[in-house]
């Protein structure tokens, strides 16, 4: 019981404490917490890199997608022709058609980024 008493009244009335002391203890607070803000930093950006990483690699894996369903349609279009104008004429047209499709995209990005454009 003399223990407890002792305890509270050492904690209740401590002894002042030096202004070296002070300083010291100020500057280990102002370490921990910069390092504590560093670790939490550190936290926040691993969490976010590792939901960029799996949203690309699911982005990657539709644009894979996308462009075999394209490769696709293209190379039905060429079988859908054959008939009415032959393999290489039917391979043209629709070689053709996309290079043309895709010059038009093509000057209408060159255009926003030059701000020709609307």
């Amino acid at each position: 019981m003399t223990r407890v008493v002792e305890t509270l009244r050492t904690a209740v009335s401590p002894e002042p404490e030096t202004l070296t002391s002070l300083m010291s203890q100020l500057v280990d607070d102002g370490r921990s917490f910069i390092t504590a803000e560093i670790d939490l930093a550190k936290a926040r950006a691993t969490d976010k890199i590792g939901r960029f990483r799996s949203a690309a690699i699911f982005f990657g894996i539709a644009a894979v997608l996308g462009l075999s369903a394209l490769i696709a349609l293209l190379v039905g279009l060429i079988f859908a022709l054959t008939p009415a104008v032959g393999p290489f004429a039917a391979t043209l047209i629709v070689v053709g058609v996309v290079v043309i499709i895709a010059g038009i995209l093509a000057m209408m990005g060159k255009s926003r980024l030059s701000g020709d454009g609307a």
